[in-house]
């Protein structure tokens, strides 16, 4: 799940904000370290493949877990693994949406690796794949060669620029057709039709909906929830809750995760009231649907996503996945069911991804952990 600031409190500090005063505003601040890996140093790394996962570990991903887990191999080739323990067994239960995720981290490593003239070849899954859960064996084994033949990606100038939008998207501000065309691309469709993206949106909101009226879904969330700017620095992914409002909740002793836990409570209330509008902003909508549900499927899958989402960026675009409708547990299968039937996704086809796109407030990044982290010992 992806959670905007409007979503969570929507209006519902306004009364304890005024009461604590100026003080408590200046008092608010907004996290030091963990934005710190969008700052790229000039001075790109002698070795190519960490230049290149430099750039991938700023890739979208499921909740922000950033599972990815590096090891360099030899002078020009690493393996890729996944930290099984930053898997979501409850809305990702046979770790699609994980594996998603890790097609846009190769993407955007190959588009690095092209920028510096190296071509980088994906062995994808070498040890083999379990379509029911990701195991210890390696998602990918990579190899780096220089090759001046190698075309510069035009979407390397957008990898530090773009953001996934979870905000409110402006519905009097349309998405031009001949816009949406140019964001599309690698076979994919999208449509600003209102009567298709009525009857998606319907099932979309419905989706976010029971994702967080489902209490084992919705805790998945809350335990990943990092509320205020040290939460956030001291662990830069899960759901980052921060800026003044909530920074100023929880000094106040309105906003913690007992508070959003509460699903009689007047803060979950206001959340879910937000999270409808902002899931029901859709001036546009694009989808991936893949002819099966294979692990090489899915690693496409998100590869043409993170695509997509650079296009969208240069274009000056929001763009949002909404996840809840496609995932697999048992609550949700009826907008499951039901998004496949308004995309004509059948037999063994797979609806992968549907995302919003529209203009919305400008945001920033999302936290990461530092590449080092993602390091593993080399093998020689």
């Amino acid at each position: 799940m992806t959670i905007s600031r409007r979503g969570i409190l929507a209006a519902g500090l306004g009364g304890g904000i005024l009461i604590a005063g100026g003080g408590v505003w200046r008092a608010a601040r907004m996290p030091q370290t963990a934005f710190g890996p969008w700052q790229l140093d000039p001075n790109p790394p002698t070795d190519v493949r960490l230049d290149a996962f430099r750039h991938a570990i700023l890739a979208p991903n499921p909740h922000n877990r950033q599972p990815w887990e590096i090891r360099l191999v030899g002078d020009d080739a690493a393996m890729i693994t996944c930290d099984l323990g930053r898997r979501l067994p409850v809305t990702d239960p046979f770790d699609r949406q994980i594996t998603i995720g890790f097609g846009t981290f190769l993407e955007l490593a190959r588009i690095a690796a092209a920028e510096r003239g190296y071509a980088m070849e994906i062995e994808p899954f070498p040890e083999g794949e379990d379509p029911h859960a990701l195991d210890r064996r390696p998602i990918a084994r990579l190899r780096f060669t220089q090759n001046p033949a190698v075309a510069r990606d035009p979407l390397f100038d957008q990898i530090t620029r773009r953001r996934s939008n979870k905000e409110e998207y402006d519905l009097s501000k349309p998405v031009s057709q001949s816009d949406l065309a140019k964001v599309v691309g690698d076979g994919d469709t999208g449509t600003i039709d209102p009567e298709w993206i009525a009857a998606l949106r319907e099932q979309i909101v419905a989706g976010i909906d029971k994702e967080i009226t489902t209490p084992k879904a919705y805790m998945e969330s809350v335990n990943l929830m990092r509320i205020g700017a040290a939460e956030v620095d001291a662990n830069p992914d899960g759901i980052s809750l921060n800026g003044p409002m909530f920074e100023i909740g929880k000094m106040l002793g309105l906003v913690d995760r007992a508070a959003l836990a509460e699903m009689d409570g007047a803060v979950f209330k206001q959340g879910l009231s937000g999270l409808r509008a902002t899931y029901g902003s859709i001036p546009a909508l694009f989808w991936i649907v893949t002819p099966g549900n294979s692990r090489v499927e899915q690693l496409e899958a998100g590869r043409r996503y993170v695509r997509a989402n650079l296009r969208a960026t240069a274009l000056g675009l929001g763009m949002h996945p909404m996840s809840q409708c496609l995932q697999e547990y048992e609550e949700v299968a009826p907008m499951y069911a039901r998004v496949h039937e308004l995309l004509g996704a059948t037999g063994k086809q797979r609806v992968q991804m549907i995302a919003r796109i529209g203009y919305g407030p400008a945001v920033g990044p999302a936290p990461r952990w530092p590449m080092e982290t993602h390091l593993q010992a080399p093998v020689t």
